[in-house]
């Protein structure tokens, strides 16, 4: 079946162009105009990845992100967010809030499908059956895409699975941030590195006693702490 993607927007010229760019691309796309429909269209279509602009009537993006999140149905969605190219403040709070991506209006519609596609390769290479992992009180299952931190479950979205997944697998190596967002996100090019920043801070938020294993090496970037 060809995956289903939800775009939410209250523009109706860009939800016409981007459901042909989708379809083109061989994606079945589901609209919603409004925050409150995002969310019912989210729990009823289970789609495979929503696009969602932060400018909606009703319930703003922000809120809809924070409120798929907290839902057991919907929080294992891909997000990718649209924000204005002047709300840094937007963006970076989308992201804490548990964004996997976005993109800056006025966008390519060519790029959100690219983007679309490799968050799509993030999670579906997720789920890839492999052999069970522990770096410190971290226990990673990929084959069940679960993290257990000191035997309490964490519930993280894909793109902090990936990101958690790969430092731990690579611990005692520092990784810069150009690495992460090629080895993660896909990135051919360092687009924003403080992408790679915002989700750090979020992930060592939610693995709480084991944050300390995920070390900031200065000017360089990122490791997962090598076993004593």
């Amino acid at each position: 079946m060809k995956p289903k993607i939800l775009v939410v927007d209250d523009e109706p010229d860009a939800l016409e162009i981007l459901g042909f760019k989708l379809q083109e691309a061989g994606f079945t796309p589901v609209f919603a105009r409004d925050g409150e429909r995002a969310l019912s269209a989210a729990r009823i279509e289970r789609p495979d990845l929503i696009v969602l602009d932060l400018m909606l009537p009703q319930i703003d993006g922000l809120e809809v992100c924070k409120l798929l999140r907290r839902d057991a149905a919907t929080s294992g969605i891909p997000i990718i967010m649209l924000t204005a190219r002047a709300a840094e403040f937007d963006r970076v709070l989308g992201l804490e809030l548990g964004a996997d991506d976005y993109v800056t209006k006025p966008f390519s519609p060519r790029e959100l499908v690219l983007r679309v596609r490799k968050l799509l390769a993030r999670t579906s290479n997720a789920d890839a059956p492999v052999p069970r992992m522990r770096a410190g009180p971290v226990e990673i299952d990929s084959d069940r895409h679960r993290v257990m931190v000191a035997g309490n479950g964490v519930e993280l979205t894909p793109t902090e699975f990936k990101l958690l997944e790969l430092l731990a697998r690579r611990r005692g190596r520092v990784q810069s941030r150009e690495r992460l967002l090629q080895d993660v996100w896909g990135y051919e090019s360092s687009t924003d590195t403080r992408t790679v920043d915002t989700h750090m801070r979020r992930l060592r938020e939610k693995i709480g006693p084991a944050a300390g294993y995920l070390e900031t090496v200065r000017g360089l970037g990122y490791r997962f702490k090598a076993e004593e």
